[in-house]
């Protein structure tokens, strides 16, 4: 008893400051929640994803920051029940992002392209929005993704 009293002291004191534990699957690169389908529909086309849904606060809190790598076709998703302003900023964000800002009815409201890794800058959604995508920097360009495109995945 005595020693699950101490992990759990440990693991409070972890969380409290801020720190990391260093096999935490996000910093690895490795997803730490089951990944689902998620659609862009573009000019070019249907674009397809898996995506990370980023539910609770804390996952919302965390969000990509600390990871290395993330494959080209995955992203995080972070909803947004009701819809309302978003505002991101790159902390402690290692890999550069593009930024999605989707409204409550699927379309894109606004693209942040290529955040900057590690700066403070708030990147603000502009109006209120229904979710935030988050995927690696350049794959809106790369893939034809524009405000005003429609994006889908289960909720």
């Amino acid at each position: 008893m005595r020693k699950l009293l101490s992990a759990v002291a440990v693991a409070l004191a972890l969380v409290g400051c801020g720190a990391q534990p260093a096999a935490d699957a996000r910093e690895t690169g490795a997803s730490a929640s089951a990944l689902v389908p998620l659609t862009i529909q573009t000019a070019k086309g249907a674009r397809r994803y898996s995506v990370e849904v980023a539910r609770t606060p804390a996952e919302q809190e965390r969000g990509l920051m600390f990871r290395t790598e993330m494959p080209a076709d995955q992203g995080m998703i972070f909803p947004m029940d009701p819809p309302r302003p978003a505002t991101f900023w790159m902390k402690n964000t290692v890999l550069s992002l593009d930024l999605i800002f989707i409204r409550a009815d699927g379309t894109i409201a606004r693209i942040a392209e290529r955040a900057m890794p590690y700066s403070l800058d708030l990147i603000d959604s502009g109006e209120p929005v229904a979710a935030v995508l988050e995927l690696n920097g350049g794959t809106a360009a790369t893939d034809g993704i524009a405000e005003g495109d429609k994006v889908s995945w289960p909720r």
